[in-house]
């Protein structure tokens, strides 16, 4: 017979990240503020790639063109609402509408750049993977940091709630996203010229992570109903 806590410290499909390991970064103070604080300094870094790389991109379009850095700020206002319940259960977050939005755009966005980091680098793997100081950056640095990217977004799951209104509004500024990058050539700097796989496979990606974020996610009025 399985143990009461089973449930809380076994990954499923719905919750890849267990309960418990959730509970333990972000229901208590210190491990909350110090993944409030790397994901600042993430997003500085990210943005200073993005501005030494960046053509001559309207202000306006930033947050589309900066995807990364704009999905790990979502992040961070997402885990900032946890600040004022700190030391309770994340069972006990507050849930509305606009956090069902917040939490939603962090989810898919996170999703969606985490994933799109590791198939645009590999898909030309040869120019990134080394082992000599650039490519631990370029390559090994990146996919890593980047898949913490999904795991975070699996995090948000245990406070998080969505609707079907946040679902279609994440959709639609998504493809949004891919048109402004691969429609304009305004698309995250890469060593090759991204050509028709990297821009198709972008677009199934924004499917993919509202697909996932349908189904993961429980839905808002699941929670006020209670």
């Amino acid at each position: 017979m399985s143990r009461p806590d089973d449930r809380a410290t076994t990954p499923t499909r719905r919750r890849p990240v267990p309960e418990a390991t959730a509970e333990s970064y972000l229901s208590h103070g210190p491990s909350l503020v110090m993944l409030l604080v790397a994901s600042a300094v993430a997003f500085l870094v990210g943005v200073r790639f993005y501005v030494d790389t960046m053509p001559a991109v309207s202000t306006l379009l930033w947050p589309l063109y900066a995807d990364s850095p704009t999905a790990i700020a979502l992040a961070t206002l997402s885990l900032a609402t946890l600040l004022p319940t700190i030391g309770q259960p994340l069972a006990a977050t507050p849930t509305n509408r606009p956090l069902a939005y917040l939490h939603t755009f962090a989810f898919v966005w996170l999703i969606k750049y985490g994933l799109w980091v590791v198939i645009a680098l590999n898909r030309r793997v040869g120019l990134y993977i080394g082992f000599d100081a650039d490519a631990l950056y370029a390559y090994w640095g990146i996919i890593g940091t980047h898949l913490l990217f999904v795991v975070l977004a699996f995090a948000i799951l245990h406070y998080g709630r969505t609707t079907r209104g946040a679902l279609g509004l994440s959709l639609g500024l998504l493809l949004a996203n891919d048109l402004v990058d691969y429609g304009f050539g305004y698309h995250p700097p890469l060593r090759y010229e991204p050509g028709i796989v990297v821009p198709t496979l972008t677009v199934v990606l924004s499917f993919v992570a509202v697909a996932l974020a349908a189904w993961q996610f429980d839905r808002l009025s699941d929670a006020t109903a209670a």
